[in-house]
């Protein structure tokens, strides 16, 4: 397993793999890596010969009082995980490779409309942080395949959405949300519950899937079945910041007796941020 640091060095070895006739997926990850991410390497070996996972703790992604100074960094674990799964090639930038004219002076790129509710709506700014980051990475890395994960439900739709704007040659593979035995979905924020707040943390799973039943039982009064959710994570101690009940494709409201459902949610429980959301087909 290589693991790379710069971008010229990255690009000889992708240009060799290129030439070779082989075929790239890039797995971007911000380090600290559970089970969640390992999944998402297994998935990206399935759609590509050559395996490049990215470690950068973005700055940019994150909002005014977020943990970035607080953000775990365990480089040293990830690389002995991703040698495990035989990954190809880890590529560690830093801010200057990755910023090289400075964050203040850096370029950005914004998605509009699908960024504007839920998490953007709550994070402002950090869609845009997101973007501008997974774009300097797909030009550096040009991948045939990327993969990213169903957790993040908004942000994978937000880069789908860039990279068919953008008209770039690059396939958005999501991976299925990996969860404890008990719902909880994997996040590298989770170390931050303390033991009682860890074993209320999956009741956010299981409100969302109380609205999926509903929705399955013929339930169509969204707004009424949001607030009830809200309600419910109130009560259990959570400071809830959105449920929304809206169309897969594209998070606009459903309108349709037939359609595929995403129900999302996002709760602070002490100083863990916790988002989730499940697929209903109605």
């Amino acid at each position: 397993m290589l693991v790379v640091s710069n971008s010229e060095s990255l690009r000889e070895t992708l240009d060799d793999w290129r030439h070779n006739g082989e075929h790239i997926a890039l797995v971007p990850t911000m380090g600290n890596l559970h089970d969640g991410h390992l999944s998402l390497i297994t998935l990206a070996r399935e759609q590509a010969e050559r395996v490049v996972v990215s470690i950068f703790v973005n700055p940019t992604q994150f909002v005014e009082g977020e943990d970035f100074d607080q953000y775990p960094r365990t480089l040293e674990r990830d690389k002995r995980l991703l040698k495990k799964l035989k990954a190809d090639l880890v590529f560690v930038p830093d801010d200057e490779t990755m910023y090289p004219f400075g964050i203040d002076n850096a370029t950005s790129v914004t998605v509009p409309v699908l960024t504007a509710d839920f998490c953007g709506a709550f994070r402002p700014g950090h869609f845009d942080g997101v973007t501008s980051v997974v774009s300097r990475l797909f030009s550096i890395v040009q991948p045939d395949v990327a993969i990213f994960g169903q957790k993040d439900f908004q942000q994978q739709l937000v880069i789908r959405r860039m990279v068919e704007d953008l008209r770039l040659p690059i396939k958005i593979v999501a991976g299925p949300t990996v969860r404890e035995p008990d719902g909880l979905a994997l996040s590298s924020r989770n170390q931050y519950l303390s033991e009682d707040q860890r074993a209320l943390a999956p009741t956010l799973h299981s409100i969302l899937q109380g609205i999926g039943r509903n929705l399955e039982d013929g339930k169509r009064d969204y707004a009424e079945l949001e607030q009830q959710a809200l309600d419910a994570l109130t009560d259990a101690g959570f400071d809830p910041e959105y449920i929304g009940i809206r169309r897969a494709e594209n998070l606009d409201p459903p309108d349709r007796d037939h359609d595929e459902i995403v129900v999302l949610g996002a709760a602070r429980l002490g100083t863990a941020r916790l988002i989730d959301n499940i697929l209903v087909n109605i």
